[in-house]
């Protein structure tokens, strides 16, 4: 016989949806989340409305998810504490980054926490999914394997197939290996780093022509974010930044 494995609502990543549109699709992930062991809801930018009655009908009894959700205005502030992002999407971007399947995810993810670090899964809105700029701010992409003549998936169902797979690391737990390191800095940490960056950069010439300066500035923040670093080596780069301008910050 196989053991139920004991149930620890508080570790697990937390799921975080981005400008969701319809309260029904929130409910729904809410009660798909509960029912595979991950009991907590972040909301950036929802909806006006979006706690409806139907979204709590939906819910079917995981309406403390909904009660309880944090709600942030974007993106950057709701995934500025933790250490590692995912960013679920349906197709690649022009951004690079390692592309892995939900049961890789999870497997990292339970790795990652074993270790203390806090880990996140971004969800885009249903029509346009996430966009560039959210996507910057994640370290690898989650790809849902699906039929190529049929790609669509509503917004509960791919949190339920990834809150499954996190429930099943709970039967087949991953050791974390001891090569990997412990306590990686948080999305706010680069994210400070990789603007400090840009600003010295901005006075030397280095971003030309005109009209590709954003998109530089994308990418060179996107390099900084996908970094496995732990806030050790972000110092490091402040102080390697900081003798190289002869600037004492």
């Amino acid at each position: 016989m196989i053991s139920e494995p004991t149930n620890n609502l508080e570790n697990h990543p937390d799921f975080v949806f981005v400008k969701p549109q319809l309260g029904e699709n929130i409910g729904s992930a809410a009660r798909g989340m509960l029912n595979f062991g991950i009991a907590k809801m972040v909301l950036v930018a929802p909806r006006e409305g979006w706690l409806s009655s139907q979204a709590i009908a939906r819910a079917s009894g995981a309406s403390s998810l909904l009660d309880e959700a944090r709600i942030y205005p974007d993106v950057e502030s709701a995934v500025q504490n933790y250490s590692y992002v995912f960013a679920t999407t349906a197709r690649r971007r022009g951004l690079v980054k390692e592309v892995v399947t939900p049961e890789v995810a999870m497997n990292k993810s339970m790795r990652l926490m074993a270790k203390g670090n806090k880990v996140a899964f971004l969800f885009g809105p249903e029509r346009t999914g996430l966009e560039n700029k959210d996507i910057t701010l994640a370290n690898d992409y989650v790809f849902i394997p699906t039929n190529p003549e049929f790609t669509s998936l509503n917004l509960a169902h791919s949190a339920v197939l990834l809150a499954y797979e996190w429930h099943q690391r709970k039967y087949h737990p991953i050791q974390p290996s001891t090569k990997e390191k412990e306590y990686l800095a948080s999305v706010a940490s680069k994210m400070v780093l990789a603007n400090y960056f840009i600003h010295d950069l901005e006075g030397t010439g280095y971003f030309k022509p005109e009209n590709g300066i954003d998109s530089m500035k994308e990418y060179l923040r996107n390099l900084i974010l996908r970094m496995d670093m732990t806030e050790g080596e972000v110092k490091t780069f402040h102080g390697i930044r900081k003798a190289l301008s002869g600037r004492d910050e």
